[in-house]
């Protein structure tokens, strides 16, 4: 075999050991895709009736909740809007309960502009010296916004803390305009059911426990 043979061989054996490479990697690629697709059909055939099961006892546990809370408010005499968050509901042996609740995500009206430009005017005014700029860097950092474009109920709640400490007028101002802004929306409702074992003398054999209600808790 001459040394051009070689050569040509050479390469011919390299470029079929890439098309074999190609091959192989096509052919997983392949198969890859037709097990997800198996994987998600089964899955789907799966979860997508509980699912729709899920959101229906949802339904009808929170209409039931409803009720039960409008009983309460009308025992304790009370305006519904004024009802708690959250209801816990406890059978008479304590050894189950059912919490309803919601979620709130921080919010403000437009007028929470106003009241943070009367905040940020007043710490401006400050004198320059080190109590002062600690307490300007503080006040900054409470007003600070979340991704959501939002100030945090809890940093105001400590910014309402500074502007009593400080006693300046129109820092409260600013501050109060800030707190009537708030209205909280509600991202969604949860439910929670807990159970534990009490013997026959009252004593906790196993405290609450939360049951799943989520895959992702199971």
């Amino acid at each position: 075999m001459t040394a051009d043979e070689l050569a040509e061989y050479q390469a011919f054996k390299q470029e079929q050991a890439r098309r074999q490479a190609e091959e192989r990697i096509q052919a997983l690629r392949d198969n890859y895709a037709n097990m997800a697709e198996a994987f998600i059909e089964r899955s789907m055939k799966k979860l997508e009736p509980l699912s729709g099961k899920i959101r229906a006892m949802k339904s009808e546990v929170l209409e039931e909740a409803s009720s039960l809370q409008a009983l309460k408010a009308e025992l304790l005499e009370i305006d519904g809007k004024q009802m708690p968050k959250s209801h816990t509901f406890t059978n008479k042996k304590g050894t189950k309960r059912v919490t309803i609740g919601v979620y709130e995500t921080d919010a403000y009206d437009d007028t929470v502009e106003e009241g943070i430009a009367i905040v940020k005017e007043y710490i401006e005014s400050l004198a320059s010296d080190t109590k002062s700029q600690q307490l300007v860097k503080m006040v900054l950092n409470l007003l600070q916004r979340t991704q959501n474009g939002a100030l945090k109920a809890s940093r105001v709640v400590r910014l309402h803390k500074l502007a009593d400490e400080s006693g300046d007028p129109r820092f409260l101002e600013g501050v109060k305009i800030i707190e009537n802004a708030y209205k909280p929306a509600i991202s969604r409702t949860y439910i929670r059911i807990e159970k534990r074992e009490i013997d026959e003398n009252g004593g906790i054999v196993h405290d609450w426990e939360a049951l799943p209600l989520g895959m992702t808790e199971s």
